[in-house]
């Protein structure tokens, strides 16, 4: 089951892009049998191996804003352990009521994105952080750290107290604050993925030992999954893509509302 789990779940990454463990949590619970803390650290082990690989190739590509996703990496990494020990005191019921909610948002936002408003350069306001165009530096103003700092308390927080990655907390938050494009923004937001991934991981794993008999062949089957769905994912549009992503989401939350 583990296996199937993690295939389905390579399948999901390869063609939308995202939201692996929002899905891979509800699926181990359901099919395993698994508490949510249990759960996303083995998710987690998934998420990270995928955004290492991201923000690698990022980095080669020079889409990586590095000092921007290490400024929101270094408050998510202090509050992802707030996260995991905010876990650990709530009812189950209550944190799987949570999880559902923000599938639902995660759900409600990709179909969203799946219809883009057409806009021109002129439409765009000035936002808080803005990069010069001639020297490609950002422009580091008080109004940008801090929106960069809440950026990273809350993904870091979401992260260790839900077990997913905080991709979709920290990809809408740049959007909304930088005039970076959607590929900077992807491969910044996989930078601290990865690193906030790492320490949410090792807080659940001082709580509770990680399922290695689980969290192994799930891990290993995600990456063959995302392998041969990348051999297609080209062929299916994005729209098509996004929107399968939402209905999948939103049946999942359901399950975890009536069986909650």
């Amino acid at each position: 089951m583990g296996i199937a789990i993690g295939l389905s779940i390579g399948l999901v990454l390869a063609f939308s892009g995202a939201g692996g463990s929002i899905l891979a949590i509800p699926l181990l619970m359901l099919g395993l049998n698994l508490s949510l803390p249990q759960a996303a650290p083995i998710a987690l082990l998934a998420v990270l191996l995928t955004a290492i690989i991201g923000t690698i190739r990022g980095l080669c590509q020079n889409t990586v804003r590095y000092r921007t996703a290490l400024l929101i990496a270094s408050f998510g990494v202090a509050f992802a352990p707030m996260g995991v020990w905010a876990a650990e005191h709530t009812p189950s019921q209550i944190l799987s009521l949570i999880f559902a909610t923000v599938m639902l948002y995660v759900a409600w936002h990709m179909w969203r994105q799946s219809s883009p408003v057409q806009t021109t350069q002129q439409d765009l306001p000035d936002m808080p952080c803005m990069i010069n165009k001639v020297t490609s530096r950002l422009y580091w103003t008080a109004l940008c750290t801090r929106r960069l700092v809440v950026t990273g308390m809350l993904a870091g927080f979401v992260s260790g107290l839900l077990g997913v990655g905080g991709g979709f907390v920290i990809v809408p938050s740049l959007s909304k604050v930088s005039n970076f494009n959607m590929q900077t923004i992807i491969a910044t937001s996989l930078m601290v993925v990865s690193i906030v991934s790492i320490v949410s991981i090792v807080s659940y794993n001082l709580t509770a030992p990680l399922q290695w008999k689980i969290a192994i062949p799930f891990v290993l089957s995600t990456v063959l999954g995302l392998l041969i769905g990348s051999q297609f994912s080209q062929k299916i549009p994005a729209k098509i893509s996004q929107r399968g992503f939402a209905l999948l989401a939103i049946v999942a939350a359901i399950l975890m509302i009536f069986r909650y």
